[in-house]
């Protein structure tokens, strides 16, 4: 079962599991967006380095995925679009599934790119912050 958040205020929650989480070099263009709680997706996405680790690649998949660990916040209209304004090409927002069933944006990359570049496939090292920890 899952369920999309519809925020009546004008804002909307998205999803963040890269180089914008707390802690990494993009936070700053979450802007003053409002840190909701630490989360994850439901076991059905993969996540890779693209561009020699530059930032995440993710995408879903129906088999083999795994569970990415992020963090939820809450975003004005003008804060997701300088957001999305800000993301690396081919980067697009997208309907994810988090473990409790709550659907939110997130921004995805598509996997046909993925397999073009054989970017390395990184989703055992337990998300994007602990695979830059160890790089």
């Amino acid at each position: 079962m899952t369920k999309t958040t519809n925020l009546n205020s004008g804002t909307k929650r998205i999803f963040i599991c890269g180089s914008a989480l707390r802690g990494q070099p993009d936070h700053q263009n979450l802007q003053s967006a409002k840190f909701i709680k630490e989360a994850k997706t439901q076991s059905r996405y993969r996540l890779h380095a693209a561009g020699d680790g530059w930032h995440p690649a993710i995408y879903e998949v129906e088999q083999g995925g795994i569970s990415i660990p992020g963090e939820v916040y809450e975003l004005t209209q003008e804060q997701f679009d300088y957001l999305a304004s800000t993301e690396p090409p081919n980067m697009y927002p997208s309907n994810i599934v988090l473990e409790d069933g709550e659907v939110l944006t997130a921004f995805l990359y598509p996997q046909e790119l993925v397999e073009k570049y054989n970017w390395t496939d990184i989703s055992q090292h337990g998300g994007w912050a602990a695979y830059k920890a160890a790089n």
